[in-house]
């Protein structure tokens, strides 16, 4: 499947229905009177967020989306059908913005209920409704009220627990295909990955994680070099990074080096980035030069104070640590989150229990 995460769409609600001009009209009942019924309600549109989706293809291909009209109000005092109301399904994750004027107007990370984001035009009012003492047979109706239209640019940010993050073809393919049931494609050359894959990593029994694979950076992605800051959005609502290095001598320059790098265009996009935990991940320890670096590059990662993990994604050396010390890791966290604010005893309260 193709993955889409920035679209602009034209939403539009449904015009209200126009109001009825009637009078009635039966036997032996020469002067009924107006009927005329009201138009009906146009469709109001909503956004869902759909647990299922990880993309905003559906959008690529469908740029204009409008709820149904109201119908028209009919004789005999009868009101017309309210418009059929449109959801859009987007994924978990999806910002929605105006396209005119960049306001940030949702940000949809919870599938809970459907969220109205533009109201129908209401129905107008038929001639039965301006009768009066004085003018019984009105021949004035309302038409109905046109729906809100809106310009959007839809903006995807994958929610993940864990991000993958280092050089290109430091292993996080790899890794991320030997934990989960992802199946990213991987190779021996440069932006093997184009795109970011999300798998479900089991860890403490029934406990789950989703993991990101985020796209290799390089010297320069805060400025938009190679993959550039396309894809350095999707790990900005991450929990933990897993920062890759691979000692495999496939990459330029001292692996310590370009992990400081890396973290300094992490900085550059966002500061925010920085201030998240990160755990180093030294792969592809089933080569003999990896094993003997490893234990040279964990002094000085241990310095810094990040846990250093020595891995094989290939024959499998490691990964049952590392799972599990993400996994207690985040756990940590969101006991630390879920833990209530202590704001102390009101002093009035510990008066009466002192008494």
């Amino acid at each position: 499947m193709k993955f889409v995460d920035q679209v602009k769409i034209e939403v539009k609600a449904g015009d209200g229905g126009r109001g009825c001009l009637s009078f009635r009209r039966e036997k032996f009942i020469p002067r009924g009177g107006p009927d005329g019924g009201d138009g009906g309600k146009g469709g109001d549109v909503y956004f869902v967020v759909d647990p299922a989706l990880t993309t905003l293809l559906d959008y690529r291909y469908m740029h204009h989306c409008k709820a149904k009209n109201g119908a028209p109000g009919l004789g005999k005092h009868m009101h017309g059908k309210n418009g059929e109301s449109l959801e859009l399904r987007v994924p978990a994750g999806t910002l929605v913005y105006d396209d005119e004027s960049g306001e940030l107007l949702a940000d949809l990370t919870a599938g809970d209920e459907p969220i109205r984001f533009i109201a129908g035009g209401q129905g107008g009012r038929g001639n039965a409704r301006f009768a009066t003492s004085t003018n019984r047979a009105p021949r004035h109706t309302q038409p109905g009220v046109p729906g809100e239209h809106k310009s959007l640019r839809l903006e995807l940010k994958l929610l993940a627990d864990v991000g993958l993050v280092g050089l290109p073809n430091a292993g996080k393919s790899t890794l991320i295909s030997s934990v989960s049931a992802a199946r990213p494609k991987v190779a021996d050359y440069p932006f093997t990955t184009l795109v970011p894959n999300l798998g479900v990593v089991p860890y403490g029994g029934f406990k789950t994680m989703v993991m990101a694979d985020i796209p290799g950076l390089i010297e320069g992605a805060s400025e938009g070099h190679g993959l550039g800051t396309r894809f350095l959005r999707h790990v900005e609502r991450t929990d933990l990074f897993l920062h890759l290095v691979d000692l495999s001598c496939m990459q330029e320059g001292d692996p310590f080096d370009n992990f400081k790098m890396l973290n300094d265009e992490l900085c550059r996009y966002d500061e925010a980035l920085a201030k998240k935990p990160q755990m180093v991940v030294l792969t592809k320890a089933d080569i003999t030069e990896v094993g003997e670096q490893a234990e040279t590059l964990r002094g000085q990662f241990e310095a810094l104070g990040y846990p250093v993990f020595l891995i094989s994604a290939v024959t499998g050396q490691g990964l049952k640590e590392l799972v599990r010390a993400v996994g207690d890791e985040l756990d940590r966290r969101r006991e630390k989150s879920a833990e209530p604010l202590d704001l102390g005893i009101p002093p009035h309260l510990a008066e009466d229990e002192d008494e």
